[in-house]
């Protein structure tokens, strides 16, 4: 089935909005997710994660899914984007650092030591849930 154009452009704009998602990766044969900043540029992902955790490793040339979501916001809708596509390790180019920002200190008490993936999706998911009962961000619900 060809990709969907207003779903992958949909999935895209929403991943600009946050700055934060969650890399799925098999590692060992196992499933390892991890927490990195992104970047969204025209046509990629570029994520942001410290080399210590090793995960880049894993990731290089191999497939990924990268997930944002609003679950947390405390709101009554919430939205979730996943993207499926193969992992690159990339250095960013002077305006994409920019846009990262300054890199956290510390990862588990590490200095942290950023490495960058670069992300093509091939497959992007978009859901909204309307409707969650009032809860407090957190809180189980």
């Amino acid at each position: 089935m060809p990709p969907d154009a207003t779903v992958d452009d949909r999935a895209m704009a929403l991943l600009a909005r946050s700055p934060y998602g969650r890399l799925s990766v098999s590692m060992g044969a196992l499933p390892s997710v991890t927490v990195a900043r992104h970047i969204v540029t025209d046509d990629e992902v570029v994520l942001r994660m410290h080399r210590g955790h090793g995960y880049h490793r894993a990731c290089d040339g191999h497939v990924v899914a990268y997930g944002v979501d609003t679950v947390d916001a405390g709101e009554d809708e919430f939205w979730s984007v996943q993207c499926v596509g193969t992992a690159r390790v990339g250095i960013p180019g002077p305006a994409e650092l920019e846009r990262f920002g300054a890199a956290p200190r510390t990862a588990d008490g590490a200095p942290f030591e950023p490495v960058y993936l670069r992300v093509r999706p091939r497959f992007m998911t978009v859901h909204h849930i309307a409707g969650v009962p009032n809860r407090q961000p957190g809180q189980p619900g």
